[in-house]
């Protein structure tokens, strides 16, 4: 008896109850990005035709859709009978970001506001800057702006190598990234101004501090590398993470989810650069978790390489190349074993701008046990009332099981 829960980082189904308070009535990651599949809008010289999910539309991610937004996508009918049960679910927390979808999955949703910096140019406070220079010994920063986070090292990396100030940015999360060279820079001291980031941005209520470590010589060869780091604030509740570490159960986290939690509960940690390499460790992680362990895996890509970019074709893709993969997992669950594959927000690659979207996530869970239709759900923490239920721990704070 063993839980696995996959975060397809962004993969959301159609606007919330609540989408137009965030601008975004009408985005739809999913079914925008079948619609430009089915039109052949999504075609290029490594992809074409309809969006091809076989494996993830038998579990039932099409119905899913269809559940949250009245239409099923194109190409993800499902004629036959689903293997698994499907839903959809609503955040109850007040933001649209990474941490608080995947605290809320966890049981504990975010009923509190973040602090969040202003889209304007400077957009950090004077003080906060002058304090992170003389504490961290900078020469100065670079950006100081909403932005991506490809754009600006485009932009500013040249700079950035001459004069060796990082770059420091944000966007319409609760966010303070700063990005640096791995080499020139340093990769350790990097993280040693996030760390003072960090504890400077506390009195602000930020959610996070990302160390965006980046490699090359040109605004054509800057690449981000799988260094990344989030120094996360520490979720304000136990979470399902906490309750089965407690319950010294084992537990493996893949991909950022350690970052997400800081570190707190997250077992052992398997980190890879992309989402294929991800996977891998997923698989290697399932294979030895033992009896009553739980997995908690997060695929980046989704979101930060394709969704913030607003490259339909490149989602479409990954998304075609994840469902390729699914049978190796759903090969390794035995009878007693529980699988629940799902998102934290969307990101939705055909709507304005480069932010997350305010959108419902696809619930769609695998067991050898019978369960009862999943639905629509009004809060993503069911989703670990659920796993916390089938591992026998103590029920979580929030939540109803399904």
């Amino acid at each position: 008896m063993r839980a696995m829960i996959l975060v397809l980082d962004s993969v959301g189904i159609g606007g919330a109850p609540d989408a137009a308070r965030y601008g975004d009535e009408g985005a739809d990651t999913i079914g925008h990005i079948a619609e430009a599949c089915a039109l052949g809008e999504a075609d290029s010289e490594w992809r074409e035709g309809p969006l091809h999910l076989p494996h993830l539309t038998g579990l039932g991610l099409g119905q899913a859709s269809c559940l949250a937004t009245g239409r099923c996508p194109p190409g993800l009918a499902y004629r036959g009978s689903s293997i698994a049960h499907f839903g959809c679910a609503s955040e109850q927390s007040l933001g649209k970001d990474t941490p608080s979808g995947h605290w809320e999955i966890a049981g504990v949703p975010v009923q509190f506001d973040w602090g969040y910096f202003p889209n304007s140019t400077p957009c950090f406070p004077d003080a906060l800057i002058e304090m992170l220079c003389a504490e961290a010994d900078l020469p100065g920063i670079l950006g100081n702006c909403h932005a991506s986070g490809t754009e600006i090292i485009a932009r500013l990396g040249v700079a950035h190598l001459a004069t060796g100030q990082p770059i420091c940015y944000t966007s319409a999360d609760s966010v303070f990234q700063i990005a640096a060279h791995e080499q020139s820079f340093g990769l350790s001291r990097l993280y040693e101004v996030c760390a003072i980031a960090r504890r400077l941005v506390d009195p602000l209520n930020i959610g996070r501090v990302i160390a965006r470590p980046f490699v090359g010589t040109s605004p054509q060869t800057f690449r981000r590398t799988a260094n990344r780091r989030d120094f996360s604030v520490p979720p304000p509740e136990s979470t399902l993470l906490d309750i089965a570490a407690a319950d010294r159960r084992d537990i493996v986290s893949v991909g950022k989810i350690g970052d997400i939690f800081a570190h707190r509960g997250t077992g052992q940690n398997k980190k890879g650069s992309g989402n294929d390499v991800l996977f891998d460790c997923t698989v290697q992680g399932w294979e030895h978790l033992s009896e009553g362990g739980l997995l908690f895996a997060n695929f980046v890509d989704f979101d930060t390489v394709y969704g913030h970019r607003r490259d339909v074709t490149g989602y479409a893709a990954a998304l075609e190349t994840f469902d390729s993969r699914l049978p190796e997992l759903i090969a390794r669950l035995k009878s007693d074993d529980l699988l629940v594959i799902t998102a934290d927000h969307g990101c939705d690659p055909t709507w304005p701008g480069t932010d997350h979207t305010r959108e419902q996530v696809p619930v769609l869970l695998w067991s050898g046990k019978q369960r009862a239709p999943i639905g629509q759900r009004t809060g993503f923490a069911d989703i670990g009332a659920t796993v916390a239920r089938h591992l026998e721990l103590p029920p979580l704070a929030h939540g109803q099981p399904f």
